[in-house]
């Protein structure tokens, strides 16, 4: 076995790093990764420099892991502020610390690539490497956040760190369309959803649900603009642009899903989102005219509706958000792994990640109670989706 480093996801060939993939999941795709890197969306910039692991057996691929150096806590939706916020109190460093993940999204998928079959042996391989890689950068932690199911119990096995958090997923319960999926909702949300799509029907705006064929490059620089205003107006200094938007489109066409609204032959708004084979991931939104309802119809009703069409599994429409509980997304769990390199530090950090556990599974409780499914589809909904582990 030989262990590799990248500092370029461009020094292993695609077909190689895609065998490995399952589920066609977008974000962990080459093509993905590597136009993060190509538009300096990723790199010094915004502190996530690549460090991809490659574990090769006689030259060939058979594991890998999606990995950065970070010096800082943004874009990772597992928020350790408080933890670096600690250091800083003792006269510690808290950064560097190495990152597995997807910048910019907080979704689900590998994070540990395995050829099919080989996980028990390789598994070990790659987070020994990541671990041995934080040694020798003189990091103080290792962090894996939103692997699969099964990647997050080998690594618990290995006595690292747990975390857990909530979102909210859409379940497809094998609907055939929109009616019957309302159908199954009480009455007074079923009502609600549809006056909202009703508002927005009498605003008199246009939908136009595109992929990465049928997007224009007009459409994705309008796009580009919608991400850029957003960020300034609200969140800060925006790391994606028009170059990874369009490199992504161009490479991943089928995996694309594009909503954008019209008013008077004006684009006014605009949804991104992305399928894996069985999921499909909600990711940005930005507008420049505010409709009654136009977020929830351009970043969940076209996706509910694109999944049934599809025939996805499950609609994650990103991080946070109780009011996506109302409109049939039900609380999911999800979890990250950390390791952490100082004695003194380990201990407390880990207590502090039982009680905030403990808080969330309270939280999921309460969020439960508030399901708006009929009664004789909560016991359904209860056992599966609500208490499934994220990314399986």
């Amino acid at each position: 076995m030989q262990v590799e480093v990248l500092a370029s996801l461009d020094q292993v060939a695609a077909g190689q790093w895609n065998a490995l993939v399952r589920d066609n999941n977008p974000f962990v795709r080459h093509e993905f990764l590597a136009a993060l890197e190509h538009h300096g969306c990723v790199g010094e910039a915004f502190g996530w420099l690549p460090r991809h692991l490659l574990v090769r057996d006689q030259g060939h691929l058979v594991g890998a892991m999606p990995l950065y150096e970070k010096y800082n806590s943004y874009g990772e939706f597992v928020f350790d502020h408080a933890w670096a916020d600690a250091y800083k109190r003792h006269g510690l460093n808290y950064f560097p610390k190495l990152v597995s993940a997807i910048p910019y999204t907080p979704a689900g998928g590998q994070r540990l690539l395995v050829q099919p079959g080989r996980e028990p042996e390789i598994y070990p391989l790659l987070l020994g490497a990541a671990l041995q890689l934080t040694r020798e950068l003189e990091a103080g932690s290792f962090h894996c956040l939103f692997p699969l199911a099964q990647e997050q119990d080998f690594m618990e096995q290995q006595h690292l760190i747990m975390r857990h958090d909530c979102q909210f997923h859409w379940p497809n319960l094998g609907y055939s369309c929109f009616e019957d999926f309302l159908a199954r909702l009480v009455t007074k949300k079923r009502k609600n959803i549809r006056q909202e799509r009703r508002k927005v029907q009498d605003a008199g705006v246009q939908v136009r649900c595109l992929d990465g064929h049928t997007a224009s490059p007009a459409d994705w620089s309008r796009f580009a603009f919608f991400y850029r205003h957003t960020f300034e107006s609200k969140w800060g200094f925006p790391t994606l642009n028009e170059g990874f938007f369009r490199e992504v489109a161009e490479k991943l066409p089928e995996q694309v899903l594009l909503v954008m609204v019209d008013q008077d032959g004006e684009c006014i708004a605009g949804a991104l989102m992305f399928s894996s084979a069985t999921r499909l991931y909600g990711r940005h939104w930005g507008c420049t005219e505010y409709f009654d309802s136009l977020h929830f119809e351009a970043c969940y009703y076209q996706g509910i509706e694109h999944c049934i069409h599809r025939g996805l599994q499950v609609f994650e429409p990103g991080a946070q958000g109780e009011h996506k509980l109302a409109r049939g997304f039900v609380p999911t769990l999800t979890r990250s792994s950390h390791w952490v390199a100082d004695d003194a530090f380990r201990e407390p950090i880990r207590q502090y990640s039982l009680r905030e556990c403990q808080g969330v599974e309270a939280y999921m409780q309460s969020m439960q109670q508030h399901l708006p499914y009929r009664d004789n589809m909560l016991e359904t909904l209860s056992g599966g989706s609500t208490g499934r582990k994220s990314g399986g």
